[in-house]
């Protein structure tokens, strides 16, 4: 019933559109419609040359802003898989992410967590060296930040863990992902969340203390 609602009011407002354009008379609507197909042939060379720079450019923006080679998140100094760690391997969270269930922050693993086992597992690899490097220098791993969240939130990990919140829920199916696709989380997200759980939704109680 609504789709024909619609349909009908688009169709309506389209023919008044058409009436008040016209001044009256709809037929020179047509007329006009085929006066200027009649002068696109007519310049068909000029307008093919535009048409194929349009076409150029929406690729070229598509290419560089929605392909779905942006969508992978950003490049790491060291390129750790989740799906090879979390997926394949089945190796929990809360290892590297040792702080999760007790703390505000979940915690980035230090660089003596991954040569525990990368010590004996192909330890002469390229990027395990890399490690390798930071350990001898003292220098903790520069991962490159993925989830973004605006500076006045407040995101406590623990308070979400306890409630058996899965990390699932907002990092999505990382055992799925080589390299994480980047998020920027925004309020609506937090707020449908809460709603479905029926949690608190006060602002300095909730998300902003």
């Amino acid at each position: 019933m609504e789709i024909l609602i619609t349909s009908f009011s688009l169709l309506t407002l389209t023919v008044i559109v058409i009436l008040i354009g016209t001044r009256g008379r709809p037929m020179r609507f047509f007329t006009a419609f085929g006066e200027t197909l009649i002068r696109i042939w007519s310049n068909r060379g000029p307008v093919a040359w535009m048409a194929i720079c349009g076409v150029l450019v929406l690729g070229f923006l598509f290419f560089f802003y929605a392909s779905p080679a942006t969508r992978i998140g950003a490049a790491q100094p060291i390129p750790f898989s989740h799906r090879l760690h979390a997926g394949h391997k089945a190796i929990e969270c809360y290892y590297c992410h040792p702080y999760v269930g007790r703390s505000i922050h979940p915690g980035l693993p230090p660089v003596e967590k991954c040569l525990h086992c990368h010590n004996y597992i192909i330890a002469n690899h390229p990027e395990i060296q890399k490690e390798h490097d930071y350990f001898n220098s003292d220098t903790p791993t520069p991962w490159v930040k993925v989830y973004e969240l605006a500076e006045h939130v407040l995101f406590n990990h623990q308070r979400h863990i306890k409630k058996e919140v899965a990390c699932e829920s907002c990092h999505g199916e990382v055992r799925d992902m080589d390299r994480l696709k980047g998020k920027r989380f925004k309020m609506g997200f937090c707020i449908e969340c809460h709603r479905e759980r029926k949690v608190n939704l006060g602002c300095w109680l909730a998300c902003h203390s």
